[in-house]
């Protein structure tokens, strides 16, 4: 990632305190923050056929993509709490994009999550379930404006 492209707010301050802790603690931010995902919606609570599965993370993850009229992005995930790490990922994408606009969220680099040194500390497969999700988020804010 090069050091001029602006991430947003949320995202690079989430980047900032990733960068600045060593390995063992990296992996503790990522696990903490897997709990502080959000529940879903009833909407989709109920509904998981209207998410879109991330298949390339090690364990189920559904993801739902929402544009307001204002082009506001809204995010939703479902990932079981026995998959910390997915959920941390899934957190992590909550926080830093959800309630952005979704020029924004289309100018995120793909490979942000390298910044965070998560590489040390998690395997290269659950990185590229990270990068998937990324891509899927994005794909769906294209098709929903």
């Amino acid at each position: 990632m090069t050091a001029s492209v602006e991430l947003p707010p949320k995202l690079s301050e989430l980047v900032d305190d990733f960068s600045g802790l060593g390995v063992k603690d990296r992996l503790q931010l990522l696990l903490e923050l897997s709990q502080e995902l959000p529940p879903l919606p009833g909407r989709y609570a109920d509904h998981r056929d209207a998410m879109e599965q991330v298949p390339e993370c090690q364990t189920p993850l559904f993801l739902a993509v929402e544009v307001d009229p204002e082009q506001t992005v809204h995010l939703f995930f479902d990932a079981p709490p026995e998959a910390p790490t997915t959920r941390g990922f899934a957190s992590i994408m909550h926080t830093g994009l959800d309630g952005e606009s979704a020029d924004t969220v289309l100018g995120v680099p793909n490979d942000f999550y390298l910044a965070l040194g998560l590489g040390e500390a998690v395997s290269p497969l659950r990185l590229r379930g990270m990068a998937a999700m990324l891509a899927r988020i994005k794909n769906q804010v294209r098709s929903a404006r």
